[in-house]
């Protein structure tokens, strides 16, 4: 399942975390953030066990939007460690998100 986060928690729920933690930055008028956010859903369910997912909405969230410079959206940020290890700009297939996350197991 993918949780919908903020500004005021997601350090908690993403730079304090002890697993790896994939972050979907979207927004409800973006076409491809329509498209990829079903493709996150369905890999969530994949790698429950092994990943956390949360998705941000970067028109109501301007300060981490800001903060990790989001110019174009989708874009999903995989953390480990308090730290980016992927960047995925743009749509990507499932399987190409997949093998981003899994690569920093």
């Amino acid at each position: 399942m993918v949780k919908e986060i903020k500004d005021n928690n997601f350090q908690d729920e993403v730079l304090k975390s002890d697993i790896i933690t994939v972050v979907d930055f979207w927004a409800p008028w973006c076409g491809p953030c329509k498209m990829i956010g079903p493709v996150i859903d369905e890999i969530s369910q994949e790698l429950k066990n092994k990943a956390k997912f949360v998705k941000i909405n970067v028109d109501e969230n301007p300060k981490v939007s800001s903060q990790y410079r989001i110019e174009s959206i989708p874009t999903v940020l995989v953390f480990k460690g308090g730290k980016i290890v992927e960047n995925l700009i743009g749509f990507r297939p499932k399987q190409a998100i997949k093998m981003a996350i899994e690569r920093n197991f």
